[in-house]
């Protein structure tokens, strides 16, 4: 199943596309199709490369799968195919996916770097992709097509004064390339899965912890959504300054845009819960079982009372009476049982020491009176 260019995930349990005749491993297909592997990560992402479904099992007795990342997946030769038949191969898949920086796309406009900025700050330009510099300064990149229409469209905005309410908002210190590529992270995220829970993992993982924590209430839904997060976009640092730094790129920080995400999220988890519900410690799933359908054992049946009659009753109250007559035994005495004697067998006196005590009076010192290992310490 595709949606808008790009392969949905599928609903069973398969074991992926390894075995699968004529598909590609992903860095193949980069050099068939003569992409460099971040051209072809945002190939994928945008739709233009379309995918074959790989669900990955996780760990949930109630059956559900977590597919793999869109850039992860196999490539069908029949798609490779369609894309070199194409009369623009290679260059035009490539211009489509080019990413340039500030500078080279203020070139593209023949604008100054400084007025590209103040554009692309007040929102009028979307990054495509982020990373940091060894500075630890953000490096914003955009698609170059993107910023080409941008001029064909908004000749204005090129020449002469900017109009005053850029102006105004760029006074007021607006900033908007961080929540502009976070909406598009989440829609290219929401665009590669058809799962509910992984669609609202999506959607939680552009909040903080605690944004979080007060729209799921349920530990185990929490869990299981961490459980589903995406993968951090390429290039994303996984320690230092740096990472933390991405991490407050990634993580929604403008009030407007928390509640919106918390309200989508609301949204999704109730989608979420009526396809299925979050896995729990106690569930237990066998294979091949329905997961929609819990099953459970059945009560034993007690075994039927014999019918009751009057010898039998005289019987029961006879043996009744004898276990009452019968003088009840005294349980057998075991050894050291009382507190204070000495078990059976075993000498009364003091105690042996322990081997810390033996320890002690090993070591120099351990009986003088000066104040060594033995003098006024208690080990034991």
């Amino acid at each position: 199943m595709t949606v808008d260019g790009t392969t949905q995930a599928g609903t069973g349990t398969g074991t992926g596309t390894a075995a699968r005749p004529g598909a590609v491993a992903p860095g193949r297909a980069a050099e068939e199709l003569e992409l460099k592997r971040d051209e072809f990560r945002l190939a994928v992402r945008m739709g233009l490369i379309r995918t074959l479904p790989d669900p990955v099992t996780v760990p949930d007795p109630r059956g559900a799968h977590q597919d793999r990342s869109p850039e992860r997946r196999r490539v069908a030769r029949a798609e490779l195919d369609r894309l070199k038949s194409a009369p623009d191969f290679p260059g035009g898949l490539r211009d489509r996916v080019r990413a340039v920086g500030a500078a080279e796309a203020a070139g593209l406009l023949s604008i100054a770097y400084d007025r590209f900025n103040r554009l692309a700050r007040t929102g009028h330009l979307s990054p495509v992709r982020f990373y940091l510099n060894r500075y630890r300064a953000v490096t914003w990149l955009y698609l170059a097509a993107e910023v080409t229409a941008f001029g064909e469209a908004n000749p204005g905005l090129l020449k002469g004064r900017l109009p005053a309410e850029v102006r105004e908002r760029e006074a007021a210190g607006e900033d908007l390339r961080a929540r502009n590529w976070r909406s598009r992270h989440l829609s290219l995220l929401l665009r590669g899965t058809d799962d509910p829970w992984a669609r609202a993992a999506a959607i939680a993982s552009l909040l903080d912890p605690v944004q979080v924590a007060e729209v799921v209430d349920d530990p185990y839904e929490r869990s299981y959504l961490d459980r589903l997060r995406p993968s951090p976009p390429p290039g994303f640092p996984v320690a230092g300054a740096s990472h933390e730094t991405a991490v407050r790129l990634v993580r929604a920080d403008d009030p407007d845009e928390i509640l919106w995400h918390r309200i989508s999220l609301a949204l999704a988890l109730d989608e979420a819960r009526a396809a299925r519900q979050a896995p729990s410690p106690g569930d237990r799933r066998r294979p091949g079982q329905d997961p929609e359908v819990e099953q459970r054992p059945e009560p034993l049946a007690k075994p039927a009372a014999p019918p009751v009659t009057e010898a039998t009753g005289r019987a029961e109250a006879e043996q009744v009476a004898g276990r009452a007559a019968r003088p009840a035994r005294r349980a057998p005495h075991r050894p050291g049982a009382d507190r204070g004697t000495a078990p059976s067998g075993r000498a009364s006196g003091p105690r042996r020491p322990g081997l810390l005590g033996r320890i002690r009076r090993a070591l120099p010192g351990g009986r003088t009176a000066g104040g060594g290992w033995g003098q006024g310490r208690d080990w034991s």
